[in-house]
């Protein structure tokens, strides 16, 4: 199938056996490595238009996590669809790739709790953050969790719609942006997901979600919001739609407090998929804060 502004060669990798990942490696080798994370249920085209925008100075990492994009996808008797097993695939490409030095971690939605989740291991191999429309510790308390999510989460009327008629990816394609996506953009995005058997990531994912210690990935993320602050000298951006339902002031907020020397970008006109909204302004801007600290 044809991915508009996606003229990239996927690559591919035995990430655990039996397991292939799908990742974008562009940009030249000797390029200081850009790391970029996707979330649920898009995948690496997220990235496309700022990959596009970098490659020719920095090299761009962007897995598919499994079981999204163009990754294999197995059954739950093949795979564990955690967090913890995000981070570990992570940490298993590169290693594959032998980057072994610093890194910039852009981050959005899940990617951004895969990111630190696996930057909490080290924190001096990541140089800058580049973050848009994510979390990285747990749910504000001000902040209620969104029905839409809640649903998924926790009862099988959730499940179904999401692995039944592909509710979450489809959804996402409209209620994500603020500028409506190009027919053949939205095609692109909810294409890996075109089966009950493809959808088992985007429902997964919702299901992770933790909100307390009885949720698996939440010992991760509660670490994640004590330790945050640790990467506050690093330099980061901050890009973010403040039209996204989920991620919305709470959770910028939150990066702000504990990131308080944080360039912001803020559009309050743009949503969750803020790259698809701005990415005519974030590209550029982004381009010049990785030449103003350099590695």
């Amino acid at each position: 199938m044809h991915f508009p502004d996606y003229p990239f060669s996927p690559q591919r990798f035995q990430v655990r056996p039996g397991i292939e990942m799908s990742y974008l490696d562009e940009g030249p080798r000797d390029g200081e490595v850009v790391v970029m994370l996707h979330g649920n249920p898009s995948w690496s085209y997220y990235w496309r238009k700022l990959v596009s925008g970098l490659s020719d100075r920095w090299r761009c990492i962007v897995p598919d996590h499994v079981g999204m994009g163009l990754s294999d996808k197995p059954g739950d008797e093949a795979y564990a669809y955690t967090l913890a097993s995000r981070i570990e695939d992570l940490a298993a490409l590169l290693d594959h790739l032998g980057i072994a030095g610093k890194v910039t971690l852009a981050v959005h939605d899940w990617g951004g709790m895969i990111g630190f989740g696996w930057a909490l291991r080290d924190p001096s191999r990541v140089a800058r953050l580049v973050i848009l429309n994510t979390a990285a510790f747990p749910l504000p308390a001000e902040k209620p969790m969104p029905w839409q999510l809640r649903l998924g989460r926790d009862s099988r009327l959730g499940a179904l719609a999401i692995r039944g008629f592909n509710a979450f990816s489809s959804a996402a394609s409209f209620v994500g942006v603020e500028t409506r996506m190009p027919s053949d953009v939205r095609a692109a995005y909810v294409a890996p997901y075109d089966s009950w058997a493809n959808r088992i990531a985007t429902l997964r994912f919702v299901q992770d979600i933790p909100l307390g210690p009885d949720d698996r990935a939440w010992p991760i993320v509660e670490e994640s919001g004590r330790r945050l602050h640790e990467f506050a000298d690093r330099p980061a951006l901050l890009a973010w739609g403040l039209r996204d339902f989920v991620f919305d002031a709470h959770f910028l907020r939150g990066f702000e407090q504990r990131l308080p020397n944080a360039e912001s970008l803020i559009f309050d006109d743009a949503g969750h998929y803020v790259l698809e909204d701005r990415a005519a302004i974030i590209v550029p801007r982004v381009r010049d804060f990785l030449e103003r600290h350099p590695i």
